[in-house]
């Protein structure tokens, strides 16, 4: 069930901003309005962040994630758009509204920690329900069960200077988690960090998504973070949302050449799977092997293929069954039914070129994407 829904979002920055807009959607891009003085920060920008979904907004510098994620929460106005959380308008509330809002159900963790040198770490933790009023004793036990989930526990009256980067960052996220926010906003909030660190980080929010299910949009430019942390992406790029979909789609199926181009380094052994990149079952089913087997039945097919593997296996480990039979490699679902086969000649097609763009609808939907997903570990 869908949560937080933004619908075709501007953010105009200068003169006559709801002229710029009106420019844009006739056609107009930032280029020409920046002679002018005006930049289009955010351009029709429109997503929709299911409940208990990591959804990652990734782009260069300057693409208008950050932006987008401002007004999110109403810290920016959009200049043209809504934006709903659970039904909610939040571009018609009032400024008192909006601050209830922020305090009670959105909770947003930044890139530079954001922590109080002059308080402690359960201070700090605890700093979003002294803003929401809470009394001493129970905002205290709410930030102490936070910060323990975040790894914390037995630090809670150290100083900020006295932890790393990695664990000014966990004092952030339990921030965050104390208030109980139905709505996570991470701003580039790993993107400080040494990569090891970086990694653990990812780690610990993708440990505590198990159990908490929180709703979470993350801003990164790192493309193998966003493939990682991921359920959904957004590509932005110069203000638009260029294409929004898992990551296998955006890996095989990227929308056009400055997708290809962005994922073109990523290692697609580590993030795709079987069940993303397998043909149908009945592709082989009826065929003949180069000894002359025939393949009539799922039985017959599985005993005869290399190796059975799961939807979730990455495609790493398939290129030694690959390379020992000319039979597709099966793949099976939860249950152990057959659902697939992964045939040598298309786990080389996946791993070589990206893939070529194909028009947004057929993107949209591939046939197979919802099959498989991304390996956390990636």
């Amino acid at each position: 069930m869908s949560r937080l829904q933004a619908e075709h979002l501007y953010k105009v920055f200068g003169r006559r901003p709801e002229d710029a807009v009106r420019q844009l959607q006739g056609g107009a891009d930032r280029t020409e309005l920046r002679a002018d003085g005006t930049t289009a920060a955010v351009i029709d920008a429109s997503i929709e962040v299911d409940e208990g979904q990591i959804f990652v907004v990734m782009g260069l510098s300057g693409s208008g994630k950050s932006t987008l994620l401002r007004m999110l929460n109403g810290l920016l106005e959009p200049t043209a758009g809504t934006v709903r959380f659970d039904g909610q308008d939040l571009t018609s509330l009032s400024g008192k509204e909006l601050r209830r809002v922020r305090s009670e159900k959105i909770s947003m963790v930044f890139q530079h920690f954001a922590l109080f040198p002059h308080r402690s770490v359960l201070e700090n933790a605890a700093y979003g329900l002294e803003v929401q009023g809470v009394p001493r004793a129970e905002r205290e036990r709410r930030a102490t069960e936070a910060l323990a989930l975040t790894g914390l526990e037995g630090w809670e009256k150290s100083w900020p200077d006295e932890l790393s980067g990695g664990m000014q960052q966990r004092v952030g996220l339990a921030r965050a988690l104390a208030t109980d926010a139905d709505l996570l906003l991470m701003d580039e909030s790993f993107s400080a960090l040494d990569p090891l660190i970086r990694r653990d980080m990812q780690d610990q929010l993708l440990e505590l998504q198990k159990t908490l299910k929180k709703t979470i949009v993350f801003i990164t430019h790192d493309l193998n973070e966003a493939m990682r942390l991921g359920d959904k992406i957004a590509v932005m790029r110069d203000g638009r949302i260029v294409q929004t979909g898992s990551a296998e789609d955006i890996l095989v199926r990227p929308a056009n050449d400055y997708v290809a181009s962005f994922i073109q380094d990523v290692d697609r052994t580590k993030v795709l799977t079987a069940g993303a990149v397998m043909d149908e079952v009945g592709t082989v089913l009826g065929s003949t092997t180069d000894k002359g087997t025939k393949l009539g039945t799922a039985a017959e097919f599985r005993a005869a293929a290399p190796a059975t593997v799961g939807v979730d296996t990455p495609l790493a480990e398939l290129f030694v069954p690959c390379s020992t039979s000319t039979v597709p490699v099966a793949v099976t679902d939860a249950q152990g039914e057959l659902v697939g086969a992964v045939p040598v000649a298309k786990l080389l097609a996946v791993l070589g070129e990206p893939g070529r763009p194909e028009p947004a609808a057929e993107a949209a939907a591939p046939a197979t994407a919802a099959k498989g997903k991304v390996i956390a570990g990636a």
